[in-house]
């Protein structure tokens, strides 16, 4: 029996993070097949070429997963949000996904991702502490 040892740190080699990535890709993909993740994002520029919104997300397993979407200050409330939304669907059905997800602790947040057809499935009291993580999902 071989003997192990366990570090708790906040500072991970990059490599060690890469081999976690690598062999829990491969873990996953012997179990459920390739995920085909592919990067997408959406990128709303100004007149002067400056980001003022966009989305960072992915798509893998038929599922668009929306990880990050900001607007900046001066260009909320112009349906901005709903339109990157609408476009990362577009590229998702394209790319054969069938449905979307996304998470926000941000009430507005929420607001808009329903008024754009996501569902709540889960939350999470207190996440942050005074806020409610809420977990949503759309069928593409």
């Amino acid at each position: 029996m071989s003997i192990l040892s366990m570090e708790v740190t906040e500072t991970p080699a990059p490599d060690d993070l890469d081999r976690i990535g690598k062999g829990l890709t491969s873990f996953n993909e012997a179990d459920v097949g390739p995920a085909e993740r592919r990067p997408l994002a959406i990128l709303v520029h100004d007149s002067d070429g400056e980001l003022v919104a966009g989305i960072s997300g992915y798509t893998a397993w038929g599922w668009l997963y929306v990880q990050w979407l900001w607007v900046e200050e001066d260009q909320r409330g112009q349906s901005l949000a709903g339109q990157m939304l609408e476009s990362a669907e577009q590229e998702a059905r394209q790319r054969g996904c069938h449905g979307a997800y996304i998470d926000t602790f941000n009430p507005h947040a929420l607001h808009v991702y329903q008024k754009a057809g996501y569902t709540v499935f889960g939350t999470l009291p207190n996440f942050p502490p005074g806020r409610t993580r809420s977990f949503l999902s759309k069928d593409l």
